[in-house]
């Protein structure tokens, strides 16, 4: 079942587009000009989640579609999922208090963490039968 996944990777999208969307307002909100990347502390946190979403983002969707394509479809879109909640918390919390962020982090490391390990049980398994 890869469409659990294809629906968490197309949310992903979304958020980084969100995160984009966040950044960008601020940037105008507070007069930083580009290629500026510091200024207002407010701007500064839009940028890092911007930044840590995409960091995030780039180890996230490989061990997602591993996991999915080697005999973890459904369980991948559900750790998906929780990586997913746990990157919007993350953002928002960042964004109101950068200090309360652990929560979120944690969440969506939890998930990419059962991602790494469902992708590495079915690449294993996939080289065992070849």
């Amino acid at each position: 079942m890869i469409e659990l996944p294809a629906l968490v990777t197309l949310l992903t999208v979304l958020l980084l587009f969100g995160t984009l969307f966040v950044a960008g307002k601020a940037r105008g909100k507070y007069g930083i000009k580009a290629p500026a990347i510091s200024g207002h502390p407010a701007f500064e946190c839009a940028y890092r989640v911007q930044m840590n979403t995409i960091e995030a983002t780039v180890m996230f969707l490989p061990v997602l579609w591993l996991a999915a394509r080697y005999g973890f479809g459904l369980w991948a879109g559900i750790a998906g999922l929780v990586w997913l909640v746990g990157r919007v918390w993350y953002a928002a919390a960042y964004l109101r208090d950068p200090a309360s962020r652990g929560a979120g982090f944690g969440l969506s490391m939890l998930g990419w963490a059962a991602l790494v390990v469902m992708a590495g049980i079915g690449v294993v398994r996939a080289m065992m039968v070849s």
